[in-house]
């Protein structure tokens, strides 16, 4: 089954100003602003939560990034704070949304079974069901087998901490 981009409705406020899956080099949002929405598309995903913020370099579509106050950096091995998942390519200088809860499409660097709970690993962005001490992703697990690079997963405001995986 191939994973294409959804379509996201937003059901806890009228319009959006920008789309979930663009990215803008205008900011139209306070950073941090969060919004709820509902997937229309044939996919059927469900509903999910979105947060607004700035971009980093390197940053494409499915990728992990964490938050560290204003800033987004892509997620790597021993990444620590609260995590999102890019909605878009979000560059350097633009703004876009991360999701933060509910059914995501995540970048995944090598083959991760079904129900597996993620981690971090050595290539920035992506993610691993390896289990590796300290780069456990709390809040997220896959729901589908690696495809052709990314997976689904349901996140819960997922969380990155440095610790051990108990």
């Amino acid at each position: 089954m191939a994973i294409t981009s959804s379509t996201w409705a937003p059901i806890s406020e009228m319009g959006l100003a920008q789309a979930i899956n663009e990215n803008s080099t205008t900011q139209k949002y306070k950073i941090g602003h969060r919004v709820k929405c509902r997937d229309t598309s044939t996919q059927a995903r469900g509903e999910a939560e979105f947060e607004y913020r700035g971009g980093i370099g390197s940053c494409l579509e499915g990728s992990v990034v964490c938050f560290d106050g204003d800033i987004v950096l892509l997620a790597t091995t021993r990444s620590v704070g609260p995590v999102g998942i890019a909605m878009s390519a979000v560059e350097v200088s633009e703004y876009g949304w991360f999701q933060v809860a509910g059914n995501a499409k995540i970048k995944a660097v090598v083959s991760i079974a079904d129900n597996a709970q993620l981690y971090t690993c050595g290539t920035a962005g992506s993610v691993d069901d390896a289990v590796v001490t300290g780069d456990m992703i709390h809040g997220a697990r896959s729901t589908s087998a690696t495809d052709t690079g990314f997976i689904t997963a349901v996140i819960n405001h997922p969380n990155c901490a440095d610790t051990n995986n108990s």
